[in-house]
């Protein structure tokens, strides 16, 4: 178990320079930090002296350790366009997005799993019919024309949600949920359905399909021979094996949640993670474009090394492999 965990850090450390270098590389290629800081009428003598200030004056490779240690610890410099520590930035537009990601995911779990479940042991049922018809939708339509589409019919026409904002927050500490107000909760539906119809679509063709593989197994014929009530079989043994899978899925959603909410976000112009990117390649801000692409990169490291643990404690195949050395 030490040595899996260790061969994962190691791997997720080689992963995050990786990302880090590209990041980097924001800086040398995708304009100039200091005519963007003094503008195009500054003098000779005071782009060499910002240079000389911003360290963009030594080698290549001093310049790339120098931006791995202030990395490591949350220090990207000041944005561009807003003229405030992209750390205050983050701090300020991350908990939003996590907040939307999670609710989309948990929608996607309670309202997915459910319907894959339906839909393998009812194959021959009108609505197993129609929740598959609706999957598909789910997964042809772009999320932008879902959004839009959810504010016309529920905001415009209706009036029932609002269709922008992310409403009333509490501060706790440092951090702000909207999750803690009805205004909130009010806000955060459409756009959290938005988010989380393709992952539900997803999960539930994904529990279908390993659902009726696992129908078709020895074990499941074992234990309908023993007697056992199709609940017994259905829940007890066959949606506990399907889960396994699942969870892996589910985990490196969350993290895709988190990244690509970025349209969604734009589209109800909610205050997190994926506006703040949009309107940093807008203004060409790369302070705020690299540190996105590191924490996003160190979110996915994170989930994945989460699941990976997860997986190898759920399924005792993976111990008794690694026991065997195989």
């Amino acid at each position: 178990m030490l040595a899996f965990i260790l061969r994962r850090l190691g791997q997720a450390v080689l992963v995050m320079v990786a990302v880090a270098f590209v990041s980097f590389m924001l800086f040398q290629y995708v304009g100039d930090p200091v005519i963007f800081i003094l503008g195009q009428d500054a003098t000779p003598e005071q782009v060499a002296e910002m240079r000389a200030a911003l360290g963009l004056d030594q080698p290549f490779i001093v310049q790339f350790w120098h931006f791995l240690l202030n990395a490591m610890q949350g220090q990207f410099g000041i944005s561009l366009r807003q003229g405030v520590p992209v750390s205050q930035l983050i701090a300020e537009r991350f908990p939003a997005t996590l907040e939307l990601a999670v609710v989309a995911a948990l929608l996607a779990l309670i309202v997915g799993i459910p319907m894959g479940v339906y839909a393998a042991l009812r194959r021959g049922s009108f609505l197993s019919q129609v929740f598959m018809t609706v999957s598909l939708l789910g997964v042809s339509l772009p999320t932008f024309l879902i959004g839009i589409l959810l504010i016309l019919v529920f905001a415009v026409q209706l009036g029932w949600f609002p269709s922008f904002g992310r409403g009333e927050v509490t501060a706790l500490g440092w951090w702000t949920t909207g999750l803690l107000t009805a205004k909130g909760w009010h806000h955060i539906t459409l756009p959290a359905v938005t988010l989380a119809i393709f992952q539900l679509t997803l999960i539930m063709r994904l529990v279908r399909a390993e659902m009726l593989e696992v129908l078709r197994t020895d074990y499941i014929k074992f234990a309908r021979a023993r007697g056992l009530s199709d609940r017994a079989v259905h829940f007890g043994h066959a949606l506990k094996n399907t889960l396994v899978p699942v969870m892996t899925i589910t985990g490196l959603q969350l993290g895709g949640l988190i990244a690509f909410a970025i349209i969604t976000e734009t589209v109800f112009q909610w205050p997190g993670m994926g506006l703040l990117f949009i309107q940093a390649v807008t203004f060409a801000d790369i302070p705020v474009m690299a540190a996105y692409l590191c924490l996003i990169a160190l979110i996915f490291v994170v989930i994945n090394l989460i699941v990976d643990l997860l997986y190898f404690a759920v399924d005792p195949r993976l111990r008794v492999d690694k026991a065997g050395g195989h």
